[in-house]
């Protein structure tokens, strides 16, 4: 073939990353391996940021929590079979939270695959990515790509956002076409997540119903936080005076330093309420389905939500409000000239004076420095730093590190604060924060414990190969939920919770060219903390906390059966 009729050929590694770059794709997070280390390198060329990772879960994770921060899905680039497996598990974590991702796999032949015959890694990944995404695409022919990115991009955006699946057959990334036609081929998508305007009437309902509370509640939740409607949401609440409650992830939309966030009596709030507006947050399991002893039957709930089938999951919705977060608060906002809304004096000052007793009683644990360390004294630090650091996005993973971590370390700004999410689940730490440091170019402070830690931690030699801003912190108690466990056996072998407290996670991050500090006060933990954030290299603090302190399954002890002769 002459050089001449090459030039006016192209293939599908080239044709997809066309497509990618024509869709505004800045950054693919992945593993290479067959059948796409060629259109990794393809990509690098063509100016997408590749950042290559360690384990293709922890890459999942980077994509979907940059769609989270942007709005766009975050792409993850995987091989086949156990390679789309492992990144199977973030996609549906994905899924389930609400992030905007598209998983793409090669795969193998896909006639040996139907007959199976036992190729290498042979899969059907299409049909076993189903269940877990909003949509599974496979593209047999070249120029059939355009058509099948646009889809799975309008998919992960459009709607509740979501991870789509994305198969490309070994055969299609060599398949060969004319470069002119690839070209017409690809294109970019158009309005990919078009608003959804709510019903006039749900509208008026809902403020109707808002403006005979006495005792009126607002929370927020991750979906409210996604939609970047901050500015509406802020002048909502603050108009109206209602105090706010924010779910982990939408901390920050309102900082939580505002005189109007009742987190700090947050049972009686929810328990005493007689309306409550859900702002995109699900009643599920992290509000006790909107059950319990916690809530009152007589509450009356608003909703809203861009999913019609989230309305009456779990309990009656008096007023839904089914639309996109952006045109609902817009018409919320404009609706208070018709309607008065407004909290009691009464339901404000009843709030305020349990705040002021609850905060006095978490200073009283914070501001008590012991030798080891408990989890208070070490987040009391870490939050005193991060007060001048407000810019930092915050990781936060594990049992009572992420449950005193979210009740202790104050968030500023929306969309900062990432966490474990819908599923509750351990090893998005690194992914995270990777994904956050890549997508803002800002610090980030990762709060790990060290059972959490150990998911994802062979990912700090990517932090280091690509030099970001992310500093670790590892709250080593040598144990899962807590390190005193032993051996009801009685043999060598150790408790099914304990891990090594003399552990040196620090030495890990040191060995990869990393700064690394062991922390066992919390001014040493101030000191480094300090170091890492002030220099912009990975650093890894290993911070000894006491094995004794920690609550089992930490704030989910009553979803933890027990055997009988435990009880």
């Amino acid at each position: 073939m002459s050089d001449n009729n090459t030039q006016n050929l192209t293939d599908g590694m080239h044709i997809i990353v066309d497509a990618l770059k024509k869709n505004d794709i800045k950054t693919i997070y992945g593993v290479v391996g067959i059948p796409i280390t060629d259109l990794a390198r393809h990509a690098q060329a063509e100016g997408i940021r590749y950042i290559g990772f360690r384990h293709e879960q922890s890459a999942g994770n980077a994509a979907a929590i940059s769609g989270y921060l942007t709005k766009k899905p975050g792409i993850c680039l995987t091989v086949s079979a156990p390679g789309f497996l492992n990144g199977l598990v973030a996609l549906a974590n994905a899924t389930t939270n609400g992030f905007p991702m598209i998983l793409i796999s090669g795969s193998s032949d896909r006639e040996i695959i139907d007959l199976q015959q036992g190729d290498y890694e042979e899969l059907d990944q299409m049909t076993a990515a189903k269940p877990y995404a909003k949509a599974s695409f496979r593209v047999n022919k070249p120029e059939d790509i355009g058509i099948a990115l646009a889809r799975a991009i309008r998919a992960s955006v459009s709607g509740r956002p979501g991870g789509v699946y994305l198969d490309l057959t070994t055969e299609l990334l060599s398949s060969v076409m004319d470069k002119e036609a690839a070209d017409k081929s690809t294109f970019k998508v158009e309005n990919p997540a078009p608003a959804q305007l709510p019903a006039p009437e749900s509208v008026e309902k809902a403020l109707q119903l808002l403006s005979t509370a006495k005792r009126p509640l607002v929370i927020l939740g991750k979906g409210a936080a996604y939609a970047q409607a901050d500015e509406d949401i802020q002048t909502f609440i603050e108009k109206t005076g209602i105090p706010f409650l924010p779910m982990s992830m939408a901390k920050g939309l309102l900082p939580d330093t505002h005189k109007q966030s009742a987190a700090a009596a947050r049972s009686h709030a929810i328990s005493h309420a007689d309306v409550i507006v859900l702002l995109g947050a699900r009643l599920n399991w992290l509000l006790g389905h909107g059950k319990g002893k916690n809530w009152s039957a007589d509450t009356q709930l608003i909703q809203v939500d861009i999913d019609a089938n989230e309305m009456d999951s779990n309990r009656h919705i008096t007023a839904p409000v089914v639309g996109d977060m952006n045109s609902v608060m817009a018409q919320f906002v404009s609706g208070l000239d018709k309607f008065t809304i407004h909290a009691s004096q009464a339901w404000t000052d009843e709030l305020d004076a349990i705040k002021v007793t609850n905060g006095a009683k978490m200073a009283a644990k914070l501001n008590k420095d012991v030798v080891p360390m408990n989890y208070f004294c070490a987040l009391r630090a870490i939050r005193d730093v991060l007060v001048d650091y407000k810019e930092a996005y915050v990781v936060n993973e594990g049992a009572n590190t992420l449950d005193n971590g979210r009740n202790i370390i104050d968030m500023y700004r929306p969309r900062q604060r990432l966490d474990c999410g819908t599923w509750g689940v351990m090893g998005i730490g690194m992914g995270y924060a990777i994904g956050a440091a890549a997508t803002s170019g800002k610090p980030v402070v990762a709060i790990e414990g060290d059972s959490a830690f150990g998911f994802s931690g062979m990912e700090i030699e990517t932090i280091c190969r690509y030099q970001l801003p992310v500093t670790i912190l590892v709250f080593n108690n040598g144990g899962v939920y807590r390190g005193d466990d032993i051996n009801r056996h009685g043999d060598s072998d150790p408790a099914p919770t304990y891990l090594m407290k003399e552990a040196r996670y620090d030495k890990m991050m040191e060995a990869f060219g990393g700064q690394g500090f062991n922390a066992t006060t919390s001014d040493e933990i101030k000191a480094a903390l300090l170091a890492g954030l002030q220099s912009g290299k990975p650093t890894l603090i290993n911070c000894v906390i006491d094995p004794t302190v920690g609550t089992e399954s930490g704030h989910l002890t009553n979803l933890n059966p027990q055997s009988v002769d435990k009880k």
